[in-house]
């Protein structure tokens, strides 16, 4: 696998950006000086700070995300040396051994597992329902309050792997098999990784499933990949997923 360059050194003597062509509000590059894991904002993210910071994305491959919850960010330790590589995981493959590990669970068999749904069309730009999923949540809910970050990675379903994060560590220690099913969602439901808490993951979905049957395959997918999530019957989780504009996952 190529290394990515990493563009956050920069930023220690370049604060705003202005060399990569952006510009960043008040923040500090953190984690070693050769190679830095994040820029991340000294205050609050204000609703149109998401739209502030895609540039970075097109500009030098720095993806923004959303990091909120009650603990410091140096408590969260994180640990990308401990990560592999998102690109060597089939996302069915993990979605299928997971849901083998925890089926019975919900009632079924290794043998129920009925394969990935299909992605309607975008109805939206991926881009664009990051930024109004973004938004929304620096105004309510468990993201109310985060700050804004910017992670170097090939995708944004790579940003978990590439921090190191170890919300799901106790469903899955190596979050890159996780960031291969997000890989997935990118390419089948314009999925985007917009926040993280440190037992938290919200993703934005452009093209979320409208189709009854779908919705149900995609519930099960849903399960496999957070089981403390889903606390009723699939069919009745499948609903909640119809038509809506972003995913919440927790981990006990």
């Amino acid at each position: 696998m190529a290394m990515l360059a990493n563009p956050l050194p920069q930023l220690t003597d370049d604060p705003t950006g202005r060399a990569l062509g952006l510009d960043l509000p008040p923040g500090r590059v953190i984690g070693p000086a050769a190679d830095p894991l994040l820029w991340y904002a000294d205050a609050p993210a204000a609703p149109a700070d998401w739209t502030r910071l895609a540039p970075a994305r097109r500009a030098a491959g720095l993806h923004p995300v959303l990091l909120g919850g009650i603990q410091e960010l140096a408590d969260w330790e994180l640990a990308p040396e401990e990560m592999s590589y998102p690109g060597d995981h089939d996302a069915e493959e993990v979605l299928e051994e997971l849901w083998a590990g925890h089926a019975a669970g919900l009632g079924h068999g290794a043998e129920d597992w009925p394969g990935l749904a299909e992605g309607p069309e975008p109805r939206e730009d991926p881009e664009c329902s990051a930024a109004e999923v973004a938004a929304a949540a620096t105004c309510e809910g468990h993201l109310k309050g985060a700050r804004a970050a910017l992670v170097p990675a090939r995708r944004s379903a790579d940003v978990p792997a590439a921090l190191g994060w170890h919300g799901p560590e106790n469903h899955e220690h190596d979050v890159a098999r996780l960031c291969a099913v997000l890989r997935s969602w990118e390419d089948r439901f314009g999925a985007r990784v917009v926040g993280l808490s440190p037992t938290s993951l919200t993703v934005s979905v452009a093209a979320p499933p409208t189709d009854e049957d779908e919705a149900l395959v995609l519930a099960a997918e849903h399960f496999a990949f957070c089981p403390d999530g889903v606390e009723t019957d699939l069919a009745q989780y499948a609903e909640s997923l119809r038509g809506g504009p972003s995913w919440t996952f927790w981990w006990d």
